[in-house]
This record gives C-alpha cells, structure tokens and sequence, in this order.
C-alpha cells in the first residue's frame, strides 16, 4: 500500500483537483493523510466531503504551522510500505502510483522511484518535462548540491524516511532537499521513471520565489551535503564525509542556486540577491550553456511563464536580466564569458517563440520575414545577430540565424532566400518569384557590397583592414614553388626515351650523392669479384655518379644510359677519366656490347615492362658476358613481391622477382649477396664450360646511412596489409576519417595528456596507416567530394593539427614525410612565433610555429588553415570580431604560404549559428567544428566533423576506430 500525506493551508482553489487525480488512480491499494495546517478558507470543508465519500481519505491537523510538521503529522501515521507527499496545489498523472510502483518492484533493493514532472503556470499553460537523469547515477552527490527532484514526484520507502527522521521542520524552504539528501546519503539506489508523471502550480504566492529565505535555506542545506550527517545513522561509507569536492565545490554549489533565485527574481522585474553569491560560478566556455539554461529556468518561475511567453515578455524582465548576466562578466573579470552566456541565453528565447512579432533581446533580433517580398533592416544598437524566420503566407519555410554587422538590405535578404527556400516554394500566381530574384541578386551584387551602412559594406572595411594589417608585416610574400616529388615506376609512358630526358630535367633526381646512395654504392664496390677486371659496362649510369668510383676498379669502362640528357652530365662529371666512354642505349631494345669481363646493373631492371621482359633482358646480360664474367645486380626489396616484409611500395616488381629470374636464366650462377631490410646486391658469374657452380656467399648488413626523405616515403617497414594501388582499383566508400591532433611531444602538462601524443605513439599510427592502404587527402579534395557527392576511392585519410605547434615540425612532420602523407595544420594567426597562451592556466605554453616555419613545410608539402586569430572560443566573439579574425587569420596564411587558404577549424571546436554562412563570406568554403564522427557525402562542407585522437588511448583503440570504418563502406 501507498500513503499519501497531502498537507494543505488555505488550498480551498487547488485542493479538489489534487485529491481527484488520487481518484483517477488505476492502483486502488493506497490511503491519503491530508493535514489541514490551520486553514481560514474553505480548505476543511471540502477535506470533510473526501474522508464522507471515501474511506481511503483520513485527516488531521496540524501539529505544527509549516508544510515540513504537517507532513511529519502524515508520516507518523502512515500506514503503507511507501510514501507519497502530495502538496495540495500539485496533481499526478491517473497512471503514477501503477508506473512507480512497477518500477520498484523491478528492484527490491531500491529506497525511491522518481518521475518526471512539469510546471502549470497561473494561466494553465505548462511548462516541458524535466528530469534528472543523474539522480539515478549519483543520488548523494546530485542532492549534496541542488534539489534535483520535487517533492510530489516520487515514492519513497516509508520505514526509511521514519529512521531519518522525517522532513526538518526547522527550515521554511528547502525541507523537501534535506530529506532527500539524507535519503541519498544512505547509498541505496534510486529509480527513474522516464515520464512526465507530476504536476506542479507555480504561482505568485509560492515559497519558491522567496529568494532570499531559499538562499539562507539553501547554505543550509548544501553545507550538510559537504560534510558529516549525524542525523544519518548509517551512512554508505563513500559518502560519510560529504560530497567530493573534486566533482564541484559547496560554494559552487550555493552559486549554482543564487544564479537560479536572482534569474527568478529578475522575471518578477527584481535585484535582491548579491552579486558576489555568483562569484563561485565557473566562467568556462563549456558552463556557458548549462548558465543560461539555469537562468532560462529561473526566468520560467519567476514570471510566470512557459518557455513559449518568455520572449514576448522580454521587456518585463530585460532590465534586471542584462544587469545580471553584466555582473556575472564583472565577477568573472571576463567581458567575452558574459557576452557568450547572453547569445547562448537571446538563442534560447527565441528558439521556443514563433515570432509573431518582432523580439528584440538584448544581443540577438528575432523576426518574421516575407520570403517574397523581403525589406531591409536597421540593427538596432547593440544587436549584432538575426534570427529569422522566413515566411510564405504566414507559414514558417526555414529558419536562418546570421551574424550581422550592419543594415541587412533586401538585396542581402533574396541571397539568404535562393539559399534557403526552394525555388518552387517562391512561385506565385503572377510568375516565378524565384527568378525575378535571382536576376535581382545577380544584377546588383557588387552594388550592395559597396553600401557602407550594410553588413556587406562594414565586412568589406574589416576586410581593407585586415589587408593593411597584412601588408604592413614583415613577412615576405613570395610565391611557392610547388613541392617536389619522385616520379613513380608506373607514370612511365610508351616512349621510354622521353620519359627519362623529361626525369633528368631536374638535376640529381634520386640525390645520388646522400648517405644512403653512397652506402649502396660502397657495397656494391665491396662485391666486385677479386682480381683484374678488363672490360667493364654501367648500365643505367644516370648522372655518372657512381661511374667516378667505379672507373678506377677496372680495366676499361662503356657507361650508358637511355637518356641523352644524364649522359652527357655523366660525361662532364667523367671527363678526367681516360678509361671511360659514354653512349646512349635502350638496354631493353638495343643491343649490348659483348665479351664484358664486368656488367653492373644497378637500380633499373624494375623498368622493365613485365617479368617476360625481364626474362629477355636477362639472357641478353648472359649473352654479353664474356665466360667468367660477372654480373653485379643491386636492387631494392618492392612490395609487389612479398607484402609480408619491409618493401618499396612500387608499383613494380623487385629484387626478389629479380633475384629469381637471374638465378635460373641458363649459364648464371649467384656467388655472392650483401643483403640489407631495402635492398640487396648480388654478384652473377657467367658459367665458363668446365666450371662448376658453388654455395654463394651471403651477408646481412645493417643499413647505416640516414635514410632523406624522397627514399622513406616511399618505404612500408614491416610489410603492408593493403596496398594503396590495390584498394584504389577495389574500394570506393561514402565516409572517411578526418583525424584531428594537437600536440605530439614527449612531455608536457599533465592536465593536457588527452591532447599530446608521443611521437613513438604517432609514429605507430602513421605506420599502421600507411601499411594498410590509406593515402592522405586535404580538405579541399573532401569539399570536391562532398560538393559533387563522388565516392572516395580507396582508403583516404585527412589528417589535422589544430594549434600549429612547433612540435608538429620537430617530430609530426619528419614522421608524415617518412609515412608519405600530409596534413593540415590550423594556425593561430596572431601568435605565430608566441606560445599556447591559451593554455597557461593547465601549465607551461607549449611554444608555435614561427611564419618562417610555416613557410618551410608549406614547400615541403603540408598545409595550412585558420584557427582563427586569437583561439578564442567563437561563441563569446561580437560578430563584428569574429569577422575581423576569419579575414585577417586568412590573409595571413595566404601570405605566408603563398596558397589561397580555403578551410578552417574553429578553436575549442565550439562554434555557433553564425559561423558558417559569416566564414563564408569572409572566404572559406570548409569548416570543421564540434561535430564528432566520420565526414561523408551527406555533410555540409562548412561543419564537418572529425575524430579526435586522443593521446591517452592505446594504438589498438585507434585501430579499432579506423576499422570500423572500413567495414563501412
């Protein structure tokens, strides 16, 4: 059975329909208590004809002059296994004890079920349905800090309530909290029923607007919740000492509550609470909605209105409001926090209004606009944001929120319309509307631009400012040469000529005299067979580079090459040495000259258009041999081969396939191999008819040089799960993942782990990549995809950096070069060359990029992109601040990169309604801001999303999160 203690005081206007909806129960198995507090009204009477009608009804008085002892009356004489407080101005759904009930029986170890509850407002309007959801998670540590559940709206177990001691009649407000904090200290579970169940009458004579009493109440309460109770007998262990504090402070807490009792006063158009109760509120960007939403609240009780009256009634309120949300800026010393809580605030309003007529809020205008027939519109001072419905016939076709930093002309408003509202919705019976404004549109573009009082004329100023700022710096602006790159062994065409002199257009293009080459060469020289050697060829000598070291080691030397153009640079490089020719040949087509004592064939066989030609060529190096010659072979391991070890991922075969053809074309034998993990050289020897064929000799060498950049990129250690060419031709998909970093550093504060990874970390995850198939794209390649909804082919990635680190060019960078990918690093314009001031409070600035930095991996092919000027986060900017950053930001990574900058990432990844369409017109087309997941067709090029890779998440979580993409195709 369910008692129910309904005390009541003067409730001759409320009392009936609380007692009917005890009536409309569908559980029958309950008893109500009604304590009649001393009631001058007709309160007793109407109390009288419910206990006449029905035996479920008893009643008493009170025994004290307060809700709390009437209650505590009620409890002494309950008689059911749980308990129910019904005041006499709230009412419950027919369906409340049957639903709570049920749910408690689920759980027999459960202390209280609670439900959902909604507010009636004196003109019977109600408000949404509110729930706590973390009541259910965290009982104690929700009730230490804020009544999250409302007297009516639940069912507890009575025994329990008995022990605690019943409700503290000591205090007028805040009672009902108390006790429930009491309950929750306990550690026993609590139910939530996910309905709105419960129904509360807020009036003008409601103890909640007492706000001073509730404050006092409130300190009361709120102090218990953050120590020892020893009302509580037998408290859960975790919370005999109090709340943690780690998880929100007492005096954040009483903060929390006087934000919502001044929010409540200033919708009765009052100031009674002291500003120096919010000081305890935290300023941060993230707490700026849950504010606002505290004051929206507030607002709600205070005036007596649902969320769908608050903006109509802006002016009763709009005086008191905007002092407090001043104070709360001046408290903070943070004009930007209070300007983001009044647009978070101004945004709320009008999203529960339908503008029925213009709503001026204290940053933001709402109106209606005529979708056909547009006129323009004066800001009026203060207001810097429009929020506007767009209307045909009365009836709401779109919404649009913008940044305005001027007159919004009619001109500005068809843009927004042909944006917006389809063409056929403007059709009227008289023509195409929707064509009358797009000729209008495009015939005065440049016209209202040039209207200083508009937004697009004030835009055009910021940008002339931003253009003088840039200029003025003293950052060179020279155009970049385009990044240069290795050809690889597939862009070859037919005519082979041609396609070398093209590739030795550029002098030294495999830069053969590096470490690496130069080992190689040393090795191939250590192979040489013993003894004189008299007649030697070179063939593919390139540039002459290792002709010089070889000349002295033989007899007599013809070098060659297919090209004309690197023979005659071998020939200027060897012309003071006697004992070497030069000649062009085509050692596929021509023929070679016979009776060589010596033929080196060195990093060229992968040309070859297949192994059937590779065979061929093969018995012509037998055939130009003389008997005993040898055959010096050197090249490096390629994927293609075997994917399973370190390779080249070329697109041809390599020295395994080599190494095999040579060794069984008829009359060759291997006599001697250095092997290395990239490479290997073998030394052939041409059988002479007596001899006889011995165990070559093999040797594993480590590979000592440091290996440049043009030779890592193209190298998968460890072998590779796909290959690029292989899932280019296989694989086409709708999404990728966009990965977003920040920092890749060995140390630094510990408070910003999360977003620094180690550069062995990153290196793992680059090379997983890189092993499994993906190759790097930008931004501009997903805007192209996007725009023209083209499946990606393959496996793309776009990698990003937000902040612009300097660690991102000391250990990022070298390790993307190696992998052969790239990314876009988003700058933080105005402090290029400073530090991370941003993050000063979590420990030491990690230092940025310098422009001349920026500059250097520009050429070397990275990328850059806004992260705006300052990393303020966006939502606490002035349009006409927000403007400036997006313009100048921009010009200056133009600037510096030599490269039109098109994309942008807003700081904190917070952004807002406004930001898309005003980057737009302050010249970028893609976006990234708070949304999380992969990017695919059906984004929206201005706000895709991203993943964030975290830094203290293992390389088998990021794994797993790239995996699970791929099966998703």
């Amino acid at each position: 059975m369910v008692s129910i203690v309904v005390p009541a005081h003067n409730a001759e206007a409320t009392l009936a329909r609380a007692l009917d909806s005890l009536l409309d129960q569908e559980m029958v198995d309950w008893e109500a208590i009604i304590i009649d507090d001393a009631s001058t009204d007709r309160t007793p009477a109407i109390i009288a004809g419910y206990v006449e009608h029905d035996a479920r009804f008893r009643t008493l008085g009170s025994c004290g002059h307060s809700a709390a002892a009437g209650r505590n009356c009620g409890i002494s004489t309950a008689r059911g296994r749980w308990l129910m407080f019904l005041d006499a101005d709230d009412w419950v759904d027919a369906s409340f004890l049957a639903k709570m009930l049920a749910a408690l029986k689920t759980a027999p170890d459960a202390v209280a079920a609670y439900c959902g509850s909604r507010r009636m407002m004196p003109d019977g309007e109600l408000t949404p349905s509110s729930i706590a959801t973390e009541v259910a998670i965290q009982p104690f540590e929700t009730f230490a800090r804020r009544c999250a559940v409302g007297t009516h709206a639940l069912l507890v177990d009575r025994e329990t309530i008995v022990e605690l001691g019943g409700f503290d009649a000591s205090l007028r407000t805040c009672e009902d909290w108390d006790l429930w904090q009491r309950l929750a200290r306990l550690g026993k579970r609590w139910l939530m029923v996910d309905e709105p169940l419960a129904f509360h009458r807020t009036g003008p004579n409601s103890l909640t607007r007492n706000s001073t009493q509730m404050l006092v109440d409130a300190e009361i309460v709120i102090a218990r919740g953050f120590s020892p109770d020893p009302r509580v007998k037998h408290p859960a262990s975790a919370h005999a000492n109090g709340a943690i504090e780690a998880n929100g402070t007492a005096a954040e807490a009483l903060a929390w509550f006087a934000l919502w009792n001044s929010a409540s006063d200033c919708g009765r158009g009052l100031r009674s609470i002291n500003p120096q109760f919010l000081r305890a509120l935290p300023a941060g960007r993230k707490w700026a909605r849950e504010i606002a939403r505290v004051v929206f609240d507030g607002l709600m009780v205070g005036s007596l209105s649902v969320p769908t009256q608050l903006a109509a009634r802006w002016d009763r309120f709009a005086g008191p409001l905007t002092e407090l949300i001043a104070d709360l800026g001046k408290v903070w010393d943070d004009p930007v926090a209070c300007r983001r809580v009044q647009y978070h605030l101004d945004q709320m309003l009008l999203d529960c209004d339908d503008l029925a007529a213009p709503r001026r809020l204290a940053r933001i205008l709402g109106i209606r606009v005529d979708a056909r027939n547009p006129t323009p519109i004066e800001l009026p001072e203060g207001i810097d944001q429009i929020y506007a419905y767009l209307t045909i016939d009365g009836r709401i076709e779109a919404r649009v929120q913008f940044g305005a930093l001027g007159k919004v002309t009619r001109r500005h408003w068809i843009e927004l319309i042909l944006d917006l509202v389809p063409p056929e919705r403007l059709a009227t019976q008289e023509g195409a509307a929707s064509e009358m404004f797009a000729a209008e549109a495009s015939a005065s573009m440049a016209g209202h631009r040039s209207d200083p009082d508009s937004h697009f004329g004030e835009l055009a100023r910021l940008a002339a400012e931003a253009q003088r700022l840039v200029r003025s710096s003293a950052e060179p602006a020279e155009p970049l040469a385009a990044p240069r790159r290795k050809p690889a062994a597939d862009d070859r065409d037919d005519d082979r000529t041609s396609f070398w002199d093209r590739h030795f257009a550029t002098e030294d293009p495999w830069k053969y005299g590096s470490p690496y080459e130069q080992e190689k060469y040393e090795r191939q020289l250590q192979i040489l067979p013993a003894g004189p050697i008299g007649r030697a060829l070179e063939l593919a000598c390139a540039e002459g580079h290792f002709t010089r070291q070889l000349a002295p080691c033989v007899g007599h030397l013809t070098a060659t090459d297919i090209s004309a153009v690197a023979i005659e640079r071998a020939r200027a490089r060897c012309s003071n040495l006697p004992n070497v020719e030069f000649g062009v040949l085509d050692l596929a087509a021509d023929t070679l000259p016979g009776e060589m004592n010596l033929i080196v064939c060195s990093e060229v066989l992968y040309y070859l258009d297949d192994l059937a030609e590779l065979r061929r060529v093969a018995k012509k190096l037998v055939e130009a041999l003389a008997p005993g010659g040898s055959l010096i072979s050197a090249h490096a391991f390629v994927l293609r081969d075997n994917v399973e070890r370190t390779g080249f991922d070329w697109n041809t075969f390599g020295a395994q396939a080599i190494l095999e053809t040579l060794a069984a074309t008829e009359g060759l034998v291997l006599e001697q191999s250095i092997q290395t993990e990239l490479y290997r050289i073998d030394r052939f020897r041409r059988l002479s008819p007596d001899d006889v064929a011995t165990e070559p000799m093999i040797d594993h060498v480590p590979i000592r040089a440091p290996i440049g950049i043009g030779v890592a990129r193209n190298i998968v250690w460890g072998g590779a799960r796909a290959l690029r060419r292989d899932v280019a031709r296989s694989e086409r998909r709708q999404r990728i993942p966009v990965l977003m970093y920040h920092g890749v550093s060995e140390d630094g504060p510990a408070a910003l782990a999360r977003f620094r990874l180690t550069p062995a970390a990153f290196g793992s995850q680059m090379s997983w990549l890189r092993a499994n198939g993906f190759h790097a794209i930008m931004s501009e390649q997903l805007e192209s995809a996007v725009a023209n909804r083209r499946p990606f082919v393959g496996r793309p990635v776009l990698i990003t950096f937000d902040d612009g680190f300097q660690n991102f060019a000391d250990h990022a960078w070298p390790i993307l070069r190696a992998n052969d990918l790239t990314a876009e690093v988003f700058l933080v314009t105005d402090l290029v060359g400073e530090s991370a001031r941003w993050d000063a409070d979590s420990g030491s600035p990690t230092p940025l990029m310098d422009a001349g930095t920026v500059r250097r991996l520009a050429g070397e092919g990275a990328f850059f992109g806004s992260h705006l000027a300052t990393h303020r986060a966006i939502d606490g900017l002035s349009s006409s601040d927000l403007a400036a950053e997006l313009l100048r930001s921009r010009m200056f990574i133009e600037r510096w990169t030599g490269r039109p900058t098109a994309a942008f990432a807003a700081p904190f990844s917070v952004t807002d309604r406004r930001l898309g369409r005003l980057a737009k017109e302050c010249g970028y087309r893609i976006g990234f801001g708070g949304r999380h997941g992969p990017a695919d067709l059906d984004c929206d090029p201005i706000d895709l999303p991203r993943i964030e890779v975290r830094g203290d998440r293992s390389l088998d979580d990021f794994v797993a999160r790239i995996e699970a993409m791929l099966e998703e195709r």
